[in-house]
């Protein structure tokens, strides 16, 4: 069975004409499928222009606006299906691509994400999207060429060491693809958008930034800590200790006076932060210590 998961913001226009195709690209797919429409928290008036036509299209509302994240968790926590698919509502994906996900997955791949050709988006966005996937591809060897595409397909077994939360759905690929699970891309039409305005905001080109450095220190340090801050710690304690050793020569040697060098007070703060960081990663390792431990 095939689950087709599409949360949605204000899309009134755009969910009838995107269910009618669904329904009909499907129907010629001749599988087993269902439809979740998950609705986060929309104030337009789309319950009067959508028509359920199929008993295969469901929809599920929250009452506020929880985010992408959590209406994808909604959805997946009510789909029935072995197959999973995400897509957005806007009409910039194009149904009919789905059978070309389907059928990587029939070739034996476990997730397959899109590459979006003619992206209809901003510069900004596009080249926040350039970096990002490029540090990805840097620090940890992501092999995905847009991992920011909204349309993926994937067996729900994928699911079995992910949890969605926030906004760490962008990085569900990559997730994916370390824990080991057969990863493929395939070329998908990008749409424009035909009606409202883009949820991708200039404002959330900084919190993509800030998800990308949380998404590198999660895959890379999550199970050692240390190794994240006890290197920061470290370079902090050093240099604090160079800067106070220069000082103390100084003064022994030297006679120079230092109740106004502000450069030993900037020595002692940093061996005082740099141990606080190194301490800080002591700390992140006991926890990863007790969490396997209390979990084994």
């Amino acid at each position: 069975m095939i689950s087709i998961i599409i949360p949605f913001y204000n899309e009134s226009e755009s969910l009838p004409i995107l269910t009618d195709q669904l329904i009909d690209v499907m129907n010629k797919i001749k599988k087993e499928y269902e439809i979740i429409l998950i609705d986060d928290g929309s104030t337009d008036a789309y319950a009067s222009k959508l028509i359920i036509k199929s008993e295969e299209l469901k929809i599920i509302k929250h009452k506020k606006k929880l985010g992408k994240g959590r209406a994808l968790k909604t959805g997946l926590e009510n789909s029935k299906g072995d197959i999973i698919v995400f897509m957005d509502a806007d009409l910039q994906d194009d149904p009919k691509d789905i059978r070309n996900f389907l059928k990587k997955i029939d070739e034996g791949h476990d997730f397959v994400n899109g590459i979006r050709a003619n992206r209809q988006e901003s510069i900004i966005v596009k080249t926040y999207s350039k970096i990002a996937s490029w540090f990805l591809r840097t620090f940890l060897h992501s092999p995905f060429t847009d991992i920011n595409c909204g349309f993926k397909a994937f067996k729900k077994e994928v699911l079995n060491d992910f949890s969605f939360y926030g906004n760490n759905f962008r990085f569900f690929p990559l997730a994916a693809y370390l824990s080991g699970n057969k990863v493929s891309e395939i070329a998908v039409i990008n749409n424009k958008r035909k009606f409202g305005k883009t949820k991708f905001g200039k404002s959330k080109i900084f919190i993509g930034i800030l998800d990308t450095l949380t998404a590198y220190f999660l895959f890379k340090f999550s199970e050692k800590p240390l190794h994240f801050f006890g290197i920061i710690g470290a370079i902090l304690f050093l240099v604090g200790f160079l800067v106070s050793l220069y000082l103390a020569i100084e003064r022994i040697f030297f006679g120079v006076l230092l109740y106004q060098r502000p450069l030993l007070q900037l020595g002692i703060l940093l061996i005082i932060i740099g141990i606080q960081v190194v301490m800080t990663g002591i700390i992140g390792e006991l926890v990863v210590f007790l969490n396997k431990k209390t979990n084994n």
